[in-house]
C-alpha cells in the first residue's frame, strides 16, 4: 500500500454504514501504531489500520485483469 492507492475498509474491523463502500485516498506511508501497521487517508479523521483496507486501484497501474483484456459475454448469452 502506497500513497495515492485507492483503498475500501474491507470489513476486517467494524465499518459504520457511512464508510461501507466508501473510496479513500492513502496519504500516507505505512507506520506502526502500538505494533498495528496504519496508514493516514484522505477525508478521514486518524489513522486506519492497513489490515483493515483493500487497494481498490494502485496508483499508476492498471488493476490486475484489465490490461488488455475484452469484455467477454456473460455465460447466459445476454
Amino acid at each position: 500500500m502506497k500513497i495515492g492507492d485507492q483503498v475500501i475498509m474491507n470489513g476486517n474491523y467494524y465499518v459504520p454504514e457511512k464508510n461501507r463502500g466508501k473510496v479513500f485516498t492513502v496519504r500516507s506511508r505505512p507506520f506502526t501504531v502500538c505494533g498495528t501497521v496504519c496508514v493516514l487517508l484522505e477525508d478521514y479523521c486518524g489513522s486506519y489500520a492497513a489490515d483493515g483496507l483493500s487497494v481498490v486501484v494502485s496508483r499508476g497501474k492498471v488493476p490486475a485483469g484489465r490490461k488488455g483484456q475484452k469484455e467477454t459475454p456473460s455465460a447466459t448469452g445476454t
